[in-house]
């Protein structure tokens, strides 16, 4: 039965991948929104998980009718997100100009990047797939750390969609040594810093939309332990069927400086935009997992459950001041 069921997969994904690429902006777009919207009303756990993260993250701030437009959008834009990563293996250096924009705030960022190597970190927001492609092609080559399939002809075609405009996709075992050694090279990551994730020796507490929630810090802990930039940016789709990256900012932390403070600051450059265009956020993911102690939190999504060691390592980083320091 698994034989059969990875057979289907398999044929579906490598139809989308020769077809797609032959499409239309125009196509593409539509499908988007066809198949988002179909996403939206299909997936009860979801769209439910959506509207309560809306709730918590604007309280007061939209209608119930405005959250399940908002999130029903996200659903639109992540099928976006996904059709377009299929659709860039149309793209080359030449053509990619056509389609995407780019703005940097930071305007040394890509100048001192390519001298030194640098981590380059994004959330699950708009066309994520599409800044990482876009850098493959100006040049600098990510090394990128993606989840397997348990369908192995998945994980095959994927990699090679990811590693169009020349990035390397690795999977996760091992995942760390091989960006360190990537990164001593004057090489690159490119990085997606949103999950949520178990309170651990890897990750802290941060302060998401007012609450608290739990999130990696290995892109803080790579640009410190290698002395590297973290360069901050997100792509946002436009209706016009482009898309606009804006880099914020690269920053270079310093020995001694705080790893919750870092975290927090690359955090609220994705927080600023998620606010400005809500619609490009992935809300259907659960982003507040825990909460702070066994107490009624109602600011919370109801999903949102006590963690002994949330609330651990919460009274932890209130007794050292922080997270910790790197050193």
């Amino acid at each position: 039965m698994k034989k059969l069921r990875y057979f289907c997969e398999t044929v579906l994904v490598s139809s989308a991948a020769w077809l797609l690429p032959k499409l239309p902006r125009s196509v593409i777009l539509g499908l988007a929104r066809g198949l988002g919207s179909l996403a939206y009303f299909l997936d009860a756990r979801g769209r439910s998980t959506a509207l309560d993260n809306l709730n918590a993250a604007f309280p007061g701030t939209y209608t119930l009718a405005q959250r399940k437009r908002i999130a029903r959008q996200s659903y639109q834009n992540f099928a976006r997100t996904f059709l377009d990563l299929f659709w860039s293996a149309s793209l080359t250096k030449e053509t990619w100009q056509q389609h995407i924009s780019l703005r940097m705030d930071d305007s040394e960022a890509e100048a001192r990047a390519r001298e030194t190597g640098a981590i380059w970190v994004t959330p699950h927001f708009g066309n994520f797939e599409f800044v990482s492609l876009v850098w493959g092609f100006r040049g600098i080559h990510f090394t990128v750390v993606a989840q397997d399939f348990a369908n192995p002809a998945l994980t095959t075609i994927f990699r090679r969609l990811r590693e169009h405009s020349g990035h390397t996709v690795i999977p996760q075992e091992n995942a760390i040594i091989k960006l360190v050694k990537a990164l001593k090279k004057k090489g690159h990551a490119g990085l997606l810093t949103d999950l949520n994730i178990a309170p651990g020796k890897s990750a802290t507490v941060i302060r998401c939309f007012g609450l608290m929630t739990c999130v990696p810090t290995l892109h803080v802990e790579l640009a410190l332990r290698l002395g590297l930039s973290l360069i901050t940016g997100v792509c946002r789709p436009l209706p016009d069927g482009r898309s606009e990256i804006t880099i914020f900012e690269a920053l270079l932390p310093q020995p001694g400086d705080d790893v919750t403070a870092l975290t927090q600051r690359v955090w609220d450059h994705f927080e600023k935009a998620i606010r400005e265009h809500p619609e490009c956020w992935l809300w259907m993911y659960k982003h507040w997992r825990y909460l702070p102690t066994r107490d009624i939190y109602p600011e919370y999504p109801t999903y949102a459950k006590p963690s002994r060691k949330f609330t651990a390592l919460i009274e932890s980083m209130k007794a050292g001041g922080s997270r910790h320091r790197a050193g």
